[in-house]
């Protein structure tokens, strides 16, 4: 189940569905993360998805187009899941990759750490 999770918040993420992600997600997500340009920090999940995720990381004149690499498993008890999407925005196609480790609370996500390598040419 942990592994159908991590693998349903990717693709959520993808789609850039904000209703599929406040599923996967607990209202009350210990989240944090950081990204080549930023610390980010929050406990309410409309803030994570609306705001960050899908306001700032992947804004609305982003399109993901393709989840590229998708491989999840265990660190002891904590899930770990990395993904690595093709981006295309107004000034070209760009690769992200990020790293999510999180934990669970009856089947959905209550602790996510997620690190980013940021927007990088896809050239």
């Amino acid at each position: 189940m942990v592994e159908q999770l991590g693998e349903r918040f990717v693709r959520a993420l993808a789609e850039k569905d904000a209703a599929v992600l406040k599923q996967v997600l607990r209202p009350d997500l210990d989240f944090r993360a950081m990204t080549p340009g930023s610390f980010w920090e929050a406990t309410e999940v409309d803030t994570i998805v609306d705001e960050t995720m899908l306001g700032q990381w992947f804004s609305p004149q982003d399109r993901i187009t393709e989840v590229l690499e998708l491989e999840h498993g265990c660190v002891g008890a904590r899930a770990r899941v990395r993904y690595r999407f093709k981006v295309v925005s107004p000034d070209g196609s760009y690769l992200v990759e990020q790293l999510a480790y999180y934990e669970t609370v009856d089947d959905r996500i209550s602790w996510l750490r997620i690190i980013c390598s940021g927007y990088l040419p896809a050239d």
